[in-house]
């Protein structure tokens, strides 16, 4: 099968691109080439931007088995890909995001014919609105189309956080003694994906005719509070984690930026029923753990200090939601934040 991925150097595309080489697939790359593409003479790589219609018309000159688009963010992103790739791929598949789905939900596990809305969070809606535009592609008989919504994914090189950034930011102060943000109450139940289990998923949909039509999330089975998910990272880091519980409204107010995505999507539980993917792909049965996941990614980060990269935005954030809870407490029981 021949294989485009729009994108595919990223957090999460870089192990699909992996997995869809393992099983035999050609592959190929349109990208800006501003991280370096780790696959070597296997992959056929398109230079260029995503947004550029040139860059797109090149890489649909090829015929394409199925093209996988990680960087459609916005509609009119979408409409191109379809007027480059009708008539020019078996199957265009639209990566999406778990965060569409309206929260608090009425239902849990989640399943893929949930509600989508998001109020707060521009980023889920737009994701919406690129679904809407693919359903009319595949309904006008233009090109035959699936959607996949990731929930949290992370790889080896993401140290995933509800409020604090991906990179090293929070590991560091984990390790300095200082106190981490974690939002609500640290009881909300999640669950963190690791790429390379996300990557069998995908790729076991590509060229199925049964996906055709259809939206799926991919996600990890494990469901975790986000206290077990701190209290995780910490252990993998060698320490013992000091939790600062905010409202996720107040983060919000202070860091309006960061608390969209958190009122908008990680401030409610959310458990998905990976049934639907599991029927079409059965070797979709995530193995990794966050205990060993989140291990190799700071070991990842440890091997080299030039990764260990601190963000002072990240840090002011922090800092700024921590000084904030602080003074409401003031003058109330020493049961208060410390």
């Amino acid at each position: 099968m021949k294989v485009l991925f729009l994108g595919g150097t990223g957090n999460i595309s870089t192990a699909c691109v992996e997995h869809a080489l393992a099983r035999g697939h050609e592959v190929g790359l349109l990208t800006r080439g501003h991280r370096p593409a780790p696959f070597g003479p296997r992959t056929e790589v398109f230079r260029g931007d995503r947004d550029d219609p040139g860059a797109l018309r090149r890489a649909a000159a090829t015929r394409w088995d199925a093209v996988v688009d990680f960087l459609a963010y916005t509609p009119p992103q979408v409409d191109a890909a379809v007027e480059a790739f009708t008539e020019r791929t078996g199957q265009y598949v639209f990566i999406g995001t778990a965060a569409a789905y309206d929260k608090p939900n009425a239902r849990l596990p989640i399943v893929e014919d949930a509600p989508l809305a998001n109020p707060f969070w521009e980023y889920a809606r737009l994701k919406i609105a690129c679904e809407e535009r693919v359903r009319r592609a595949q309904l006008e008989g233009r090109l035959p189309t699936t959607i996949v919504r990731p929930s949290y994914t992370y790889g080896p090189t993401w140290i995933p956080s509800g409020f604090g950034g991906q990179d090293y930011t929070v590991v560091d102060r984990m390790r300095r003694g200082l106190p981490v943000v974690c939002h609500g109450d640290g009881t909300a139940l999640w669950g963190m994906t690791h790429s390379s289990d996300f990557a069998v998923g995908l790729v076991g949909l590509l060229g199925h005719p049964r996906a055709i039509g259809e939206a799926f999330h991919i996600t990890t089975d494990e469901v975790l509070t986000w206290d077990a998910i701190y209290r995780t990272i910490a252990r993998a880091a060698g320490v013992e984690a000091r939790l600062v519980h905010v409202p996720s409204a107040l983060i919000a107010a202070l860091v309006p930026e960061r608390g969209a995505s958190l009122l908008g999507d990680k401030a409610h539980s959310t458990v998905f029923d990976n049934a639907k993917v599991r029927r079409l792909v059965p070797e979709f049965q995530p193995r990794v753990t966050f205990a060993d996941g989140i291990a190799r990614s700071i070991a990842w980060f440890d091997e080299d200090p030039a990764r260990r990269a601190v963000s002072p935005a990240a840090n002011d954030n922090i800092e700024r939601v921590l000084a904030a809870w602080r003074r409401a407490w003031e003058g109330l029981p020493e049961s208060g934040p410390r």
